[in-house]
C-alpha cells in the first residue's frame, strides 16, 4: 500500500465514525464534484476534498458553532481545525512536507477561498452541500436556519455553478421551495 492509499483509508476510517450522518457521503461527493470541476486535480486537491471536514468526525476535537459569534468565524475555526487534524494524519502516513503544507493550506482556506485552487475546492464543497447534505441539514435545523445556510452557501458560488445548483431537485417540496427562495433572493 502506498502513502496515498494509507492516507485515503485513514481519512475514510475517521470520517466513517462521524456522528454527522452525511459526512462519509459528503467527503466522497466533494471529491466527485472536484473532479468534475477540475478533472486534472492533483494529489493535494484530492486529499483536501476527502478530508476538508474531518474535524466533524472527531467529537472530542470538534468545533462547536455555539462557541463563535457568527457563522463565518465558526467556519474559519472549523477549517483550521480540519487542516490541523489532516496535517497530523498526513505526517503519520509519511507524506512529504511539501504535500502536507499544500493540503494544510487548501483545507485551511476551503471555506473562505483565496486562490484558484482553493476556490475549486470551496466550489466542490458548496455544490456537494446542496447535492448531498441539504436534506440532512434540514432534518436537524429549522426552516429559517436552513434558509440562512442555503443563502450563505449559494452566494459564495460563481454564477455558472449557481446554475448547476438551481437545477437540483429534491423529493421534499419544502426543500425545493427553500432552494427556489435562495435562487431568487441571492
Amino acid at each position: 500500500m502506498d502513502d496515498f492509499d494509507c492516507l485515503k483509508r485513514e481519512i475514510e476510517r475517521i470520517i466513517a465514525r462521524s456522528l454527522v450522518p452525511e459526512d462519509p457521503s459528503h467527503s466522497k461527493n466533494t471529491m466527485e464534484w472536484l473532479l468534475r470541476l477540475k478533472p486534472d486535480a492533483g494529489e493535494a486537491l484530492r486529499i483536501a476534498a476527502l478530508g476538508h471536514d474531518i474535524e466533524r468526525a472527531i467529537e472530542q476535537r470538534k468545533v462547536r458553532r455555539g462557541d463563535y459569534k457568527d457563522y463565518d468565524e465558526f467556519k474559519d475555526a472549523h477549517a483550521l481545525n480540519s487542516a490541523r487534524i489532516l496535517e497530523e494524519i498526513m505526517k503519520g502516513c509519511n507524506m512529504s512536507k511539501a504535500l502536507v503544507g499544500e493540503v494544510f493550506f487548501l483545507v485551511r482556506h476551503h471555506e473562505a477561498g483565496g486562490n484558484s485552487r482553493v476556490e475549486v475546492l470551496r466550489n466542490a464543497d458548496s455544490i456537494s452541500f446542496f447535492h448531498m447534505n441539504l436534506p440532512y441539514y434540514f432534518a436537524r435545523n429549522s426552516v429559517e436556519e436552513t434558509k440562512k445556510r442555503c443563502l450563505w452557501g449559494y452566494r459564495r458560488l460563481p454564477d455558472k455553478l449557481k446554475k448547476v445548483v438551481a437545477q437540483f431537485d429534491y423529493q421534499d417540496k419544502r426543500l425545493q421551495s427553500l432552494l427556489r427562495t435562495c435562487v431568487t433572493h441571492h
